[in-house]
């Protein structure tokens, strides 16, 4: 049998090793999600894979120089919205100019936050792609994976890092 001065000190010693670090790695994992179809219009999807409640669509996409740079030859100029997003704290997908076989020829992370309230309720926005051969663009596609999530892993911060993370922002030469 155990004194009572030990058994009364225990649980000091467990908050000791846990404040330490020594406990910390017991509750933090990481994990990423599955990366979700791509689409023309997507229902943009959580770490999880359910559904926000919001759609994002590409709305229009032309091939012409960035007036700011003329002078670098033709990028991707593209439209989008998002129906359902909130103006201030909305989901961001990544959008890709492909070619016919849907091969990633550029991308970036577009965020509904950015994007300017329609009559309808929709935010809608414009971006710009540069690709390396824009005469290979066949569409623009968003992937529906909600990128806004905080990606901090265990390793950086062991306390709120773990836990489910979106897949890699989208980049070129992968197959969608």
């Amino acid at each position: 049998m155990l004194p009572a001065r030990v058994l009364a000190g225990a649980p000091l010693a467990l908050v000791i090793l846990a404040l330490s670090g020594c406990s910390s790695h017991w509750g933090c994992t990481d994990t990423t999600a599955g990366r979700g179809e791509a689409g023309r219009r997507v229902q943009v999807e959580d770490t999880s894979g359910r559904p926000l409640g919001v759609a994002a669509e590409v709305v229009g996409w032309r091939l012409e120089p960035h007036p700011q740079v003329p002078s670098e030859g033709d990028k991707v100029h593209f439209h989008y919205r998002f129906d359902g997003a909130d103006e201030t704290s909305g989901p961001a997908v990544d959008a890709c100019a492909v070619d016919k076989e849907r091969v990633a020829l550029g991308c970036l992370t577009v965020y509904s936050s950015g994007a300017w309230p329609e009559p309808d309720g929709a935010l809608a926005g414009d971006d710009w792609l540069a690709v390396e051969h824009p005469e290979q663009v066949a569409g623009v596609l968003l992937i529906p994976n909600d990128q806004s999530y905080d990606r901090r892993t265990c390793e950086q911060d062991i306390k709120d890092g773990g836990g489910t993370h979106p897949p890699k922002p989208a980049g070129r030469g992968l197959q969608l």
